[in-house]
C-alpha cells in the first residue's frame, strides 16, 4: 500500500473510537457501488494526458462497509482498482435494525456530515455520496445532511468516519461495566 494511503487510513482510524472492527473479505457477499468518477488531465509538453479516478464503496448490506480509490488510464480499470482497494479496508458498523443506533456527526477535510436515526418506513434521506455508503452498510431508515464541501471523496470519508464512531448499547454497557438494563433505565 502506498505511504499516502496508509496515512489516510490511519488518519480516519485515529479519528474514531476503539470499537472499530476490521473485517476480512472471506465468506462475505459484497456489493459495490460507484460513487464518482473523475477525468484527470495532466498537461505535458507532448500534449494532454487523460486518466481516471474512481471512488467506490463496497458492503454486504448487513453492517460491513469499505471504500476505495482507483486510478488508471481507463474507466473500467480504475473502477476495478477501486473495488480491490475497498475490499482491503472493510469495517463493521453497529446497526439498530434498519437504522443507526444514535445521532452522529462526522468530518473529513472540508466535508461535514450529520446523521440521525429515523423511524421504520421513513426511508433513506441522504445526498449522493452519503446515500451510496448507507445503502452499502444496509441502513434503510436515516435522516442525513451534508454540509460544507460537496467533494464526493471527502463526503464518503466523513460518512465512514462517522459510522465507525457509532456504538451500540452492548458496547456501552461493556465499557461502563454495567448491565444492559441499567444502560436504558439509568
Amino acid at each position: 500500500m502506498p505511504p499516502e494511503k496508509v496515512v489516510l487510513y490511519s488518519k480516519i482510524l485515529s479519528m474514531t473510537s476503539t470499537n472499530v472492527k476490521k473485517v476480512k473479505t472471506t465468506d462475505l457477499e459484497l456489493k459495490d457501488r460507484l460513487v464518482a468518477i473523475r477525468r484527470v488531465t495532466k498537461v505535458t509538453k507532448g500534449g494532454r494526458h487523460f486518466s481516471f479516478a474512481a471512488i467506490v464503496v463496497v458492503g454486504d448490506e448487513k453492517g460491513v462497509v469499505g471504500f476505495g480509490l482507483g486510478k488508471a488510464n481507463e474507466v473500467t480499470t480504475a473502477i476495478s482498482k477501486g473495488i480491490e482497494d475497498a475490499k482491503k479496508n472493510l469495517v463493521k458498523v453497529p446497526l439498530n435494525g434498519k437504522t443507526i443506533p444514535h445521532e452522529q456527526a462526522g468530518k473529513f477535510g472540508g466535508a461535514r456530515v450529520f446523521m440521525k436515526p429515523a423511524a421504520e418506513g421513513t426511508g433513506l434521506t441522504a445526498g449522493g455520496a452519503m446515500r451510496a455508503v448507507f445503502e452499502s452498510v444496509g441502513v434503510h431508515d436515516v435522516l442525513a445532511k451534508s454540509k460544507g464541501s460537496t467533494n464526493p471523496h471527502n463526503l464518503v470519508k466523513a460518512t465512514v468516519a462517522a459510522l465507525m464512531e457509532m456504538r451500540d448499547a452492548y458496547t456501552i454497557a461493556g465499557l461502563r461495566g454495567i448491565p444492559m438494563s441499567k444502560v436504558f433505565n439509568g
